[in-house]
């Protein structure tokens, strides 16, 4: 690896261009260059409200420990991607249910939200899910600031913007970082500087930077400063604490960052705990870096140089990319999967990681933690995305989402199962959840013999004298065959087990014990004891909730939120609407906010839910032809009492008449060779007709007929589009062409002469878009919008179809596929006339068939190079087919 953390740029680390706003209005995570930042605030950010955490930081303890090989001295960063690409990310969650619900925060000290590239922006906040969900589980999480090494698209300017000071010597890039920070409510900022170019004068002014920050940062906020730059300016990775470097983190009694990440290149720290002592700092605040990106649990560690056996730990660890588990995993269950053997080891008992070889997983040395110790505690096993949403057992909405903010305390344990025999397997169940997404499922073949107690959570909740615990759970054997179990902090191996006795019948059934004989005490731990005097095969109980709260006569029920408002709904189409929603926060301990629909017949569709104060509705469709939608918004207690809607309502323009639109599979073919018709009219279109001159059929009614030309000619093709509102013709005149030299057409754009406006590097050039090669990373790239690329065939030819291979084709992320183009056609290379035009794109392989037309030159022309921010064009072929 010939950079340090450079890697994780990649995508693209090029030049920069200023970002360019999404395509809808869904509002998106902020990501800033250093004059696009300090041009910020949040008065000029429509998006800003909804970056915002209002999750404050819980405290968390260690309370007990499970491994007598884990300690707590020594503390664990993770420097993590929990979103795939910088530009592009929903401020508040998505709409897909695979998504990177990290879930091991017990085992980490502090998280960096991993992001930034040249091509989309080198300053990034952490996403406000992100924020919550690791505030919730005690964790500070720090933003981004990475300037990219020259061969990958720095610029030193960035680095002079962030170091220009004011003549009162403050620096109005660092005063923006912390407004930043403590508007959007995050903690701190991860610092990596890679551009080369230096002198000592930067490395003065960078420590000036930093001891700026040092001094009028908040009290909680942290610093973290990568190992790259040393003393002269240069960048030179030490691998250690040096001479070279320490000035970034000590500079004599000036504190300058509050911790340092130590690059991966190294055998043993004995010299940096040394070197760290030696300048009154810590050696844990020094994290020593391992690269697990590439090979996650087959990452070889030389970890006696950090961990030395029968000592202290010599620094803290710094892991670089753990979102390795997701990124290499197709489905939830092998993310789930990798997650727990790169945090427990292969073994899937944190008690156990000796047994796991070589990667014996994080719990072998770092203690859980909890920040279980106020009353309530409620978990549904919530992992903060689903394939649908439940609230109370009822299914509220059928689509796929994923919100870390709402994701719940999970397990503690991943997992502890004491057996004499062949344990009941444990996981999380996507297909079933009480509320949420998910629930906790324990599934087996049940004996007596293998009885199985499930340590869950590791807690430190006061008993009063009120306090109750519950569990809610479905099966379908004749009786749950479960005991509730807790243990209390004075000796927590020893437990008190509550027998939950009423039948489930297949139905979510609650049941709750009370705990005022144990007033006084801490529970430690909460466990699930399954055991049968019958054998039961197949034996399956889902575990919807469980929950220790304080039991009133009276529940305080939240109050209506007030001062509820929409902000000017926009329509698409006539069928949706995007909402700005806004309330004032309702006083009281408030979990979050749920938005619903109202439907007909008294029933409600689940919207979304959110901790903040305001929530953005991206795409809501139209229900049947209703003429007015009502919203609610419910405020949602701790404990999850629910109290009663505040309502907006909004009215929907008229229902919209159809608009037809229509395309083949290919608009040339040999006499009885078949074509595929497309129906692209609007979603308001209810019915079709089409009317095709010299088919076989020459009228259908179904919406993608395949028709039979026989005889040579060319034919025009018709659609009607009809509903209630009225109908729409659309007529291709000459449109398909029949004929004998249909059994010619090639890809007449293979391999000959291409230019286009511009280049990514030489290795990029326009020729490696027209070669036929879809390895070794044979592409066009241009950065920036409004870039071409132009192909000569040498001789005119009659063209038919375009083929168009994106980013995703090549391997490259689906983020980066060519969003808006344009495709136009010559004769004489200087009049051009439009054949394809491209405004939403989403495709990796991307097919236009046209009305056969005569041309020698093609022009590929982009307008909105990615998916999201990047401004890079990835073109790996551009494929013209002709005769």
């Amino acid at each position: 690896m010939r950079y340090g953390l450079v890697t994780a740029f990649l995508g693209l680390l090029l030049a920069c261009v200023l970002p360019i706003t999404g395509f809808a209005k869904q509002p998106e995570s902020s990501y800033w260059y250093p004059e696009t930042l300090l041009k910020w605030s949040p008065e000029n950010d429509s998006d800003a409200v909804y970056n915002k955490s209002t999750v404050p930081l819980a405290e968390r303890e260690v309370v007990f420990n499970v491994n007598e090989t884990s300690q707590s001295e020594a503390k664990l960063v993770a420097l993590s991607a929990l979103n795939p690409n910088t530009s592009g990310v929903p401020s508040q969650g998505g709409n897909k249910f695979f998504a990177n619900t990290f879930s091991y925060w017990q085992y980490v000290d502090l998280m960096v939200y991993w992001a930034g590239s040249a091509g989309e922006g080198i300053i990034t906040p952490p996403s406000a899910d992100v924020i919550d969900a690791s505030h919730k589980n005690g964790v500070p999480i720090l933003g981004t600031i990475f300037f990219p090494p020259i061969t990958y698209g720095g610029q030193a300017k960035w680095v002079d913007q962030m170091l220009t000071q004011r003549e009162d010597g403050s620096f109005p890039a660092a005063d923006k970082l912390l407004e930043v920070a403590k508007y959007y409510g995050f903690d701190g900022w991860f610092i990596n500087q890679e551009t080369a170019g230096g002198n000592n004068e930067t490395a003065q002014k960078t420590k000036k930077f930093l001891k700026y920050l040092q001094d009028n940062k908040q009290e909680d906020m942290h610093i973290m400063w990568y190992d790259s730059m040393v003393e002269n300016g240069s960048i030179n990775w030490q691998n250690h604490l040096t001479d070279r470097n320490k000035m970034f983190l000590q500079d004599g009694n000036d504190r300058i960052s509050d911790s340092m990440f130590l690059n991966f290149w190294w055998t043993n720290q004995q010299s940096s705990h040394d070197k760290a002592l030696e300048i009154g700092r810590s050696p844990y605040d020094l994290y020593t870096g391992i690269d697990v990106e590439a090979n996650g649990t087959k990452t070889n560690i030389p970890w006696n140089g950090i961990f030395p056996e029968g000592q202290k730990p010599l620094t803290s660890l710094g892991i670089y990319r753990p979102d390795w588990a997701f990124k290499t995993s197709e489905t939830m269950e092998a993310f789930y999967q990798k997650e727990q053997e790169f945090w427990t080891g292969i073994a899937g008992d944190p008690r156990k990681t000796g047994e796991n070889g070589n990667w014996k997983g994080m719990a072998h040395y770092f203690t859980a933690k909890t920040v279980i110790q106020e009353l309530p505690f409620v978990t549904h096993f919530n992992t903060g995305s689903g394939k649908f949403f439940a609230v109370g057992g009822s299914t509220q909405s059928i689509e796929e989402w994923n919100n870390r903010s709402l994701q719940d305390i999970l397990p503690t344990w991943r997992w502890l199962k004491d057996s004499k025999g062949e344990p009941l397997n444990v996981d999380f169940d996507w297909d079933t959840a009480f509320y949420g997404g998910s629930s906790l499922k324990v599934s087996g073949n049940l004996t007596k013999k293998n009885a199985t107690h499930v340590k869950l959570y590791k807690t430190n909740l006061p008993v009063e004298k009120d306090t109750e615990i519950s569990v809610t759970y479905k099966t379908d054997v004749k009786k749950p065959n479960m005991k509730l179990g807790v243990s209390f902090v004075d000796q927590p191996d020893d437990f008190v087990f509550f027998d939950v006795k009423k039948k489930s019948r297949d139905q979510w059934m609650e049941e709750t014990f009370k705990l005022n004989k144990y007033k006084g005490k801490k529970i430690a731990t909460i466990s699930l004891f399954f055991e049968s005097d019958e054998a039961i095969k197949d034996y399956q109980i889902n575990i919807g909730e469980i929950k220790v709260t304080n039991k009133h006569n009276d529940k305080e029920v939240p109050a209506i939120p007030t001062k509820a408002k929409m902000k000017n709904p926009t329509f698409s189409k006539g069928l949706y609407a995007d909402l700005d929603l806004s309330w004032e926060s309702v006083e009281g301990d408030i979990q979050h906010y749920e938005i619903y629909r109202d439907l007909p017949k008294g029933k409600k569709e689940f919207i979304g839910a959110v901790p903040n104060d305001a929530y953005y509705i991206s795409n809501l469709r139209r229900s049947g032809k209703e003429t007015a939608t009502t919203l609610e918004i419910v405020a949602v207690t701790t404990d999850f009492v629910r109290g009663k809607a505040a309502k907006v309502m909004f009215k929907w323009p008229a229902y919209p008449q159809p608009k037809a639109d229509f395309s083949v599979s290919q608009t040339v073919a040999a006499p009885g060779e078949e074509i595929q018709f497309f129906n692209n009219s609007s979603e308001a279109t209810e019915e079709v007709e089409w009317q095709i001159e010299g088919g076989t059929p020459l009228v259908s009614t179904e919406n993608n007929p395949v028709v039979r030309y026989e005889e040579e000619g060319v034919y025009s093709v018709t659609l009607i589009a009809k509903n209630s509102e009225g109908e729409d013709v659309l007529t291709k005149e000459g449109f398909i062409t029949i004929s004998k030299d249909a059994k010619n057409i090639t890809n007449v754009a293979l391999n000959k002469t291409a230019t286009a406006s511009g280049q990514c590097a030489p290795s990029e050039g326009p020729k490696y878009a027209i070669d036929g090669i879809m390895t070794n990373n044979s592409k066009w790239c241009a950065i920036g919008a409004n870039h071409w690329l132009e192909v000569d065939f040498g001789e005119a030819f009659h063209l038919s179809k375009f083929v168009v291979k994106h980013a995703e084709a090549g391997g490259e992320p689906a983020a980066f596929n060519t969003r808006a183009f344009t495709i136009e056609v010559s004769l004489d290379g200087e009049n051009w006339t439009n054949a394809v035009t491209v405004t939403n794109n989403t495709d990796a392989i991307s097919e236009h068939a046209i009305t056969t037309t005569e041309a020698r030159y093609i022009r590929f022309s982009v307008q909105q190079p990615t998916q999201g921010g990047d401004q890079a064009i990835r073109i790996f072929e551009v494929e013209a087919y002709g005769y």
